[in-house]
């Protein structure tokens, strides 16, 4: 009987031997074989461009990663002050080609062992999609592969389903610099919508924050993203230095608001370097407190509105009363101290906490691969045809389930964040 590793060994060798154009008699019976007894894995590549980071990854039905690349603009951005969508766009154009085929190459794959193409269409910014989608369809009309456009915040919602076993419904947090946003995930293709970020996402509220405080010229810092160093330098300040304000707290619902957040650091950065007369340029002796402050406001909303999802979710019966998991992912959720609150309230609600690791939080091809195997399983969402798919920038998540909860009123007991 043929091991799963074996199947492995022989896969490889054909891959190999099709890329070298040098297929024997016995490979060729034994690729048969496999195909026609199902042992064959399914492949599927994944490709994201949705903002400033080019993924491509492969993986198979059994939540084996075969292949992975990326390539991240973070430093071009962060010396920029922020994402330029043109300049996302030329940096996408130069590196998708060469990301895609590095992620086949480490698979040892061509593009005709695949079984599907799956490629993020919504949402996102506009020119990133685009670039995404054209060479998807390309590789389409190249290899006559079905198209399975995929939705990104759907994909980091069934990241987790990739590296472990986790059952529906379960409730998904997702936290990132373009979104924020609180749903029960019932299904591969079934959200229900509990609360959203109605401005700024919690992580432009960070790095507008730590652009402010000019962390990026700090030599520790260096590389790192606003979020990073905002948590970096936060290990080393007391959370508790400043009056911080509880941010739409008051508002008995689950979205979600940072612009408040972001203007009052504002203010209270240009409030310290007018107290410590600094010249332009240089950094509050302070930073690290400032820097403690925020994250402990940010991590405070962000606990208060899943405290009122729980309770929603109890009294509407959207989770199972035994087993609960909350998924949190994004790149906001990848900061440890934002974990440990998590954590403290999930407790209050006998439910597990689920993180993936650090580098599945981020934008990546293979939650948009994995994502895409889920749905080839199923048969739910191949396009019929791939050439008239859209990118779509913006784009709704889910049944929104908002207004219900706002009828609900829920008062919260109340919570003290350990530090």
């Amino acid at each position: 009987m043929l091991t799963f590793s074996r199947l492995t060994y022989i896969r490889n060798k054909i891959g190999q031997a099709r890329k070298n154009k040098i297929l024997d008699a016995s490979f060729r019976v034994i690729s048969l074989r496999l195909r026609k007894v199902g042992t064959h894995p399914r492949l599927v590549l994944g490709i994201e461009t949705s903002c400033d980071d080019t993924g491509a990854a492969v993986v198979d039905d059994k939540g084996n990663i075969l292949g992975d690349a990326l390539n991240s603009q973070t430093k071009v951005h962060v010396n920029h002050g922020g994402i330029i969508p043109s300049v996302a766009q030329d940096l996408h154009r130069e590196n998708i080609d060469v990301i895609v085929q590095e992620a086949l190459k480490c698979a040892n794959v061509v593009l005709q062992d695949l079984e599907a193409i799956a490629v993020t269409t919504k949402p996102g910014l506009a020119l990133s999609l685009g670039v995404g989608l054209e060479y998807a369809k390309e590789l389409v009309k190249e290899s006559s592969k079905p198209m399975i456009p995929i939705h990104h915040m759907e994909a980091h919602a069934l990241t987790v389903r990739l590296l472990k076993k986790v059952d529906f419904p379960y409730l998904v947090f997702l936290m990132s610099g373009g979104h924020c946003l609180l749903a029960v995930a019932n299904d591969i293709d079934d959200f229900d919508m509990l609360g959203t970020s109605l401005d700024e996402a919690p992580g432009d509220c960070i790095d507008k924050t730590a652009r402010s405080l000019g962390l990026k010229n700090l030599p520790q810092c260096e590389g790192l993203s606003g979020g990073g160093a905002i948590e970096m330098m936060a290990k080393n300040g007391d959370p508790l230095s400043f009056p911080v304000p509880h941010v739409m707290t008051h508002y008995r619902d689950c979205d979600f608001s940072f612009t408040g957040l972001k203007t009052y650091f504002k203010r209270l950065i240009h409030d310290e370097v007018t107290k410590q007369d600094l010249a332009e340029g240089q950094l509050l002796s302070n930073v690290s407190d400032v820097c403690a402050a925020l994250q402990y406001a940010m991590t405070y909303t962000l606990c208060r509105k899943l405290q009122r999802a729980f309770i929603y979710s109890e009294l509407k019966g959207l989770l199972a009363e035994q087993n609960r998991v909350l998924v949190a992912s994004g790149g906001v959720a990848s900061n440890q101290y934002i974990r440990r609150g998590l954590t403290q309230v999930c407790d209050m609600f006998s439910c597990q906490l689920i993180c993936p690791p650090p580098h599945l939080c981020t934008d990546n091809g293979i939650m948009i691969a994995w994502n895409g195997m889920e749905k080839l399983v199923a048969g739910k969402g191949i396009a019929e045809d791939p050439m008239s798919i859209r990118f779509e920038p913006k784009f709704p998540f889910g049944i929104d389930r908002r207004d219900d909860v706002r009828l609900m009123n829920i008062k919260l007991p109340k919570l003290k964040l350990k530090s």
